[in-house]
């Protein structure tokens, strides 16, 4: 049994927002300090690693019980969702062979300005060139497939701490 009481899930929640914060710290780390910029797939991923760790927070803060402890669960669990998609449909681009990669386009902030939403978002999906360079790894996993397992981990980790109904 993980979660026995209010205070237990908690704790759990502030620890799933404290690995969010560590992945997003490690994030910054590696833009301003290593200088490897992010495409625009991993500023989807970014977000929903902040959504996770926002979620977390307030979970955690709120020390909720009942269908609102649920309630938690099932947003963390669509923002793991959209970050594990995004997630894999990068790492999936950078498995591409060469000559199957998509061209690079403009960057994020360009296209977000010139097209509609519903367009910028289907050019960034579809991916660029720069998705596909792999420019940090660990293990033999590239930073996309960490987040996907990341995203993977903390909704399941969301789920198992707050959808279980604790004693009164």
């Amino acid at each position: 049994m993980l979660v026995a009481n209010r205070d237990q899930r908690r704790w759990l929640n502030l620890a799933a927002a404290g690995a969010s914060a560590g992945l997003m710290g490690y994030a910054l780390f590696l833009q301003h300090v290593q200088g490897l910029e992010p495409c625009p797939l991993c500023v989807f991923q970014r977000l929903a690693v902040i959504a996770l760790g926002v979620i977390a927070l307030v979970a955690g803060l709120h020390a909720p019980r009942g269908a609102s402890a649920r309630g938690y669960a099932g947003l963390a669990l669509l923002a793991a969702a959209g970050g594990a998609v995004v997630a894999g449909r990068h790492a999936w681009l950078q498995q591409l062979p060469a000559d199957q990669v998509p061209a690079c386009g403009p960057g994020l902030d360009y296209v977000l300005e010139v097209f509609p939403l519903a367009e910028a978002l289907k050019l960034v999906f579809e991916g660029s060139g720069e998705c596909a360079n792999v420019q940090w790894s660990f293990l033999g996993l590239s930073m996309p497939a960490w987040v996907f397992l990341w995203c993977v981990g903390l909704g399941i980790w969301s789920v198992v701490v707050n959808w279980r109904r604790l004693p009164a």
